[in-house]
This record gives structure tokens, sequence and C-alpha cells, in this order.
């Protein structure tokens, strides 16, 4: 058997290899869907360096094909650490690898940079959700997000790919952030895509009033942002990709539905001082998607826990086109 080189994959490889929106909503389907179809994704293996709020976890996960000899089976691994600390001397907080492995004997494929492909694979999984239980096509819908990093600019492209019409507001506690962010979004050439109107304001209660969607994306650790159950009066879906950092029990107790991304990593999660007060028998993604789950008359909460198996689906689709571009560095 050949065995195919090495390959890395850096993040601006994984930017100029990324599918299109379309096709990354369906890689996000594809995931939540493979959940409950043989996958094998375990809770998230972590340690706990000795900064204050720091984390390091191990996220292997294994997705049989369709061929059954393996040679479309994924196999693989995500490695994140986070290191909140390193914001202020200018280094990313969250830093990650991503290893794919081939399904037939093991041996490594690619070692492809991960934080743009889960800011990426995290927003096609938000995209599913607006599909599946947000706001009709063609409505002008009010949308809120709170927080305007990362996470913001990989979602704007998925929310303006489904909802063009919207009227999007932007908050972030760091005021120049939210802003740099909406003049970023006036710029064609920035790929952020283009909505009816866009603005910013510094209150979050602000950000939410008569917002129909909601995405909180604030950056993890010890000061929750959270938010009292009526600002989200308005919100018909609320998609949170930070936890329980912005979004109080209450407000999920009071769901019409309540969706994780991964029904173990979530129970594995719900602690005293994380998840404290929701509820343990939430329905997936996938689960719902499958069950043809319709909108209900109350409000729809989604919660991101962040799938290993996500990406090593994305990282698959990015591979390919890597491959077949001649995009990366082989290492050997």
């Amino acid at each position: 058997m050949h065995e195919t080189p090495l390959r890395y994959l850096s993040a601006t490889d994984v930017q100029a290899a990324l599918p299109d929106i379309e096709e990354r909503l369906g890689l996000a389907e594809r995931t939540m869907l493979g959940l409950g179809a043989g996958a094998q994704l375990p809770p998230k293996i972590g340690v706990g360096p000795a900064p204050a709020g720091s984390f390091a976890h191990a996220m292997p996960a294994f997705l049989p094909g369709q061929a059954g000899d393996g040679s479309d089976d994924l196999l693989g691994m995500k490695w994140v650490v986070g290191f909140p600390d390193n914001v202020a001397v200018g280094l990313a907080a969250i830093s990650g690898l991503t290893i794919l492995s081939d399904g037939r004997t093991g041996r490594p494929r690619a070692i492809v940079d991960a934080g743009s492909l889960t800011a990426h694979r995290t927003a096609a999984i938000s995209g599913l959700a607006i599909r599946h239980w947000g706001p009709p096509s063609g409505s002008a819908p009010r949308v809120a997000l709170v927080g305007a990093g990362a996470q913001a600019r990989s979602h704007l492209p998925v929310l303006a790919h489904l909802l063009p019409d919207a009227l999007v507001v932007l908050h972030d506690q760091d005021h120049d952030r939210a802003e740099a962010l909406a003049r970023d979004l006036a710029s064609p050439a920035s790929g952020l895509g283009s909505f009816a109107s866009v603005r910013t304001v510094d209150d979050p209660v602000e950000a939410l009033a008569g917002a129909d969607v909601v995405l909180t994306m604030v950056s993890f650790g010890p000061h929750h942002q959270a938010l009292t159950a009526e600002a989200f009066e308005a919100a018909g879906l609320v998609v949170a990709v930070d936890y329980d950092m912005c979004v109080p029990a209450s407000l999920v107790r009071s769901a019409g539905l309540f969706l994780v991304d991964h029904h173990e990593q979530y129970l594995a999660n719900l602690t005293e001082t994380i998840f404290a007060g929701y509820p343990d028998d939430p329905l997936t993604v996938g689960e719902a998607i499958r069950a043809a789950v319709p909108r209900p008359h109350g409000r729809v909460v989604v919660t991101h826990l962040g799938v290993g198996l996500a990406d090593l689906v994305f990282a698959d689709a990015v591979l390919r086109v890597a491959e077949a571009r001649g995009i990366g560095t082989l290492l050997g």
C-alpha cells in the first residue's frame, strides 16, 4: 500500500481549502447525524494546567464509513489548550491541532491547525440550528451577537447566507473590537457577508432588545456575563456557543425545545458550577433533525459543547481540497 506523505495545514491553508458555506452546512449535518449512527466520541479528556482558568483537552473521535474496509472511516483527535492569561501578552487564548489518521492503517494523514477549523465547524452547526428552528426564510429578523471575536467572524458569513435580510446588532465588552467588526462588515472585501443593517451597542441588554435570534459567544473564564431571562424575551432562537457564560438556567428550563450538540459530553459537564440548574434530559441536534422536530411555540435554546467529531469531518473535507490543489506543507 502506498503511504501518503503527512501534510501540515496552517490556519491560512485551512482558510484557502475551506468548502463553501452550503457544503459546510452539509458537513455539520453529517456530524450531528453521525453521532447517532455508530460514531465513537468520549467526553473530553482534560487536565488543568497551573494558570487559573486554563485547560487542556484531548478529543478523540471515530466515525465508520460506508465502504466497510476503513477507506472512508474518519479517525483522529483534536488537541485544544486554553490559557486565558495569554490575551494580556498578545497571544491567542485558545490554540489547538487536529490530527487525522488513516482508517485502514492508523498512520497519520494530516496535522491541521484547529483554530480556523473549529471556528467554521462551530458556525456551521449554529447555521444548522438556524436553518431548522430559526426564522422563516424571506423574513427580516433582528439578530443579536453577544461577543465580537473570532467566533463572531466565523458565524457572520453563515448568518448572511441564511438570513441576508437580517438587522444585526453587535455587542462586545471591548467597544473597539465591536466597532472594528462592524467596519469590516461594511467592506465587501472582508468576505463576512452583507445584511440589511449592522449597528453596535455597548449594553448587552440593549443588543438583545427585540432580537428574534441571539447568539452568545463570549470568551470563557471565571467571570460570567450572565443575562436575565427577561433580556431574551423576544428571542425565538438562542444559540449559546459559550456554554453557560451568558444564558441563565431559568431561560433554558422555560424553553419549548432545548438542544445540545452531544448528549454524553453535556452530561459530563453538568456540574454544580457549569450548567448549574440546567435540565439533564436534552435532545441532541442530530436527534431532533432525524425526528423532524418542528419549531415549537416556545423558545428554542441550542448549546454548543464542541464536538470533536465535527473537527474530523471538517478536517477531512479541507484535507481533500488541499491534496487536490497542492495546499499545505508535506512533512515526510
